[in-house]
């Protein structure tokens, strides 16, 4: 059964299609993550397009018009169609719009429903005997309209092929795992911290209810040392020294970080160094002798090696190659 669910090094190609009255919110957390994902690697790891029944411009539930790329065709949908929808849902869910979903269904697409995402896959019969949510809201008037689905009040559920999310934040949750499951914990980490944003809620957790970050209240003391690296990104502190502040030996951190994060404690704080200093190339006029300085390098040279074999460019090409971007943009 297909899933998009599984380790994978190629981009994926995931279309969303938005119908009217969406919370702007809950479209901002189900693409923003994808954007992060591909600006913190530094490579394409995820091509979207957004959708509307019609191909024209989507009203909001806040009142902002959201552009589209083009109208939904169920023969022209990629590897994966994400339905995103808030109110008024089953006056925009008409049976033409069902007919195609299925239609593209019938094609092996990966599909899933942000907020009311859930009750359009519903109508259009393609959650049937599949676990699924929906906005905790509308959990009780969801699972009577539709019995045979095993609804349950988790933020999101993956059931092979289909996926479901409630409102906005357990779709930022959802997209954090996709990430985390395709390319690892430390992107994941990476990602969430641009949004500051604790990872706080597991698949299960039921939607009402508040829990800690799953990172700090599973791992403290990989959070911990985590939050060391943070402050010391100037001054790296060795793998005993770092432990030690976490109050555990190194190589109990380095059994920690690899189950919970994926890698090894020097990879990841090597790379959220680097993670700082390319944002420092990118983002600002300072020299890569003050940039390597600022992140913990002993010389530019070391700076500029570790650069190139984390990104597989210099800092030089990297900043040249923004400043290209930017003035194809304005021309």
């Amino acid at each position: 059964m297909p899933t998009i669910f599984t380790p994978a090094s190629e981009a994926l190609e995931i279309d969303f299609l938005v119908l009217p009255d969406v919370s702007l919110l809950s479209l901002a957390a189900a693409i923003e993550p994808l954007r992060a994902a591909n600006r913190v690697a530094g490579r394409t790891l995820y091509k979207r397009r957004l959708l509307s029944p019609d191909g024209r411009a989507v009203q909001t539930s806040g009142g902002l018009p959201v552009q589209v790329e083009a109208p939904f065709s169920p023969e022209e949908v990629r590897e994966c169609l994400v339905v995103v929808a808030a109110f008024n849902v089953t006056a925009h869910a008409r049976p033409p719009l069902l007919a195609a979903l299925r239609r593209a269904a019938r094609r092996g697409v990966v599909m899933g429903g942000v907020e009311s995402g859930s009750w359009v896959l519903a109508m259009a019969g393609l959650l049937n005997g599949r676990r699924a949510t929906t906005h905790w809201e509308d959990l009780e008037e969801f699972a009577a309209r539709f019995p045979e689905i095993d609804v349950r009040p988790d933020r999101y559920v993956i059931d092979g092929a289909r996926f479901t999310t409630g409102g906005a934040s357990p779709a930022l949750d959802m997209m954090l795992h996709l990430i985390r499951t395709r390319q690892g914990g430390a992107l994941a980490l990476d990602v969430a911290s641009i949004f500051i944003y604790d990872e706080l809620r597991a698949a299960g957790d039921p939607q009402p209810v508040v829990s800690f970050g799953r990172l700090g209240g599973s791992e403290p003391r990989v959070a911990t040392a985590i939050r060391v690296m943070e402050e010391r990104i100037e001054r790296p502190l060795a793998i005993p020294l770092l432990a030690r502040r976490a109050g555990i030996g190194a190589r109990t951190l380095e059994t920690l970080f690899s189950r919970t994060v994926g890698t090894s404690p020097r990879r990841y704080y090597a790379a959220l160094r680097l993670n700082a200093a390319r944002r420092l190339v990118l983002e600002t006029r300072k020299s890569v002798t003050e940039i390597a300085a600022q992140t913990g390098f002993t010389s530019a040279s070391a700076f500029a090696r570790s650069f190139r074999a984390h990104f597989g460019e210099s800092p030089r090409e990297a900043r040249r190659r923004r400043a290209s971007s930017m003035i194809d943009l304005q021309s």
